[in-house]
């Protein structure tokens, strides 16, 4: 019997590759929304410590990296790398105990977005910035029901989001496979370790807090970053970051179905310009940037 080329060689096809990228999806907003389910109990920094350990030491027993004969640039690269990594999620999910999820993660998407409109060529391209901004205007149309502090998170973590596609870049130029993203991971981890002991040394250790920490974990990190890398086996860059471009309505259906998050008509308007201008600027840019969004 033939078997095609691309499967011989754990290529996945077209409609699998699609279907991987939109399990990701869910499963990074799922993990976002369980997440949140346990704020009452635990800070944000410690749920946010508990994902990213299980999935540092998911990765580092996968990749194993190597860690001798490594120059200076390589060190401090994974170390930009991981702090912007623990950033970017500590942000975002100190905005999640502050407003809707699936509002905070389209406030969050405005860092990539703006990053993408680098890579613009023709003028006429910006008129998806300016849908965006629409967007976020109209979000502030609600701005009575938005802690503002949490909106200031959320644009920090977007900051942080477009530093780690530029990093990520040069990581994977200078590190092997996932080695560097497992570094990076542990880097971040370290860097919020000192933050749990003004918060939760002691809800820590109920196994029941570690195993839903440990499942946040798994579906916000693991499973998606499996999932994306079979993916891109088969997808190109500008369909991956069109796919991924789905992440604030998934965030807020998720929102809705975990956590009970009913939004508001101009919110879901809001939400419905940042998802078609960032699919518009996935395809205006030569390189999109959104082949580099991890999940969060």
């Amino acid at each position: 019997m033939h078997v095609p080329t691309e499967q011989r060689h754990g290529v996945p096809s077209l409609g699998v590759a699609v279907a991987l990228v939109m399990v990701g999806i869910a499963s990074v907003q799922l993990g976002a929304g369980f997440a949140k389910t346990l704020f009452d109990e635990v800070s944000p920094t410690g749920i946010v410590w508990l994902r990213l350990a299980t999935s540092t030491v998911v990765l580092l027993l996968i990749a194993r990296p190597r860690w001798r004969g490594r120059s200076r640039a390589d060190w401090l690269t994974a170390i930009g790398f991981g702090a912007t990594l623990g950033l970017m999620n500590w942000a975002i999910y100190q905005s999640f105990s502050r407003i809707p999820i699936g509002v905070a993660v389209t406030i969050e998407f405005i860092g990539p977005l703006l990053l993408a409109a680098v890579g613009f060529r023709r003028a006429r391209d910006l008129a998806w910035v300016g849908l965006a901004a629409l967007g976020v205007v109209l979000l502030g149309a609600e701005r009575s029901t938005l802690d503002p502090v949490g909106v200031a998170f959320a644009l920090l973590a977007g900051a942080a989001w477009a530093g780690y596609i530029l990093l990520s870049a040069h990581t994977g130029r200078r590190w092997e496979g996932l080695d560097g993203l497992a570094v990076a991971s542990l880097v971040a981890v370290c860097l919020l370790s000192p933050g749990l002991a003004l918060t939760d040394t002691g809800e820590l250790i109920d196994p029941r807090i570690l195993l839903v920490g440990a499942a946040v974990g798994l579906l916000s990190s693991v499973v998606p970053y499996s999932a994306e890398l079979v993916a891109l086996r088969r997808l190109p860059p500008a369909t991956f970051g069109v796919l991924m471009s789905l992440e604030p309505a998934a965030a807020a259906l998720a929102g809705l179905i975990v956590v009970g998050e009913e939004l508001h008509g101009l919110q879901w308007a809001a939400i419905g310009c940042v998802v078609v201008a960032s699919i518009g600027a996935t395809r205006a840019t030569r390189q999109p940037v959104q082949a580099e969004i991890p999940p969060t």
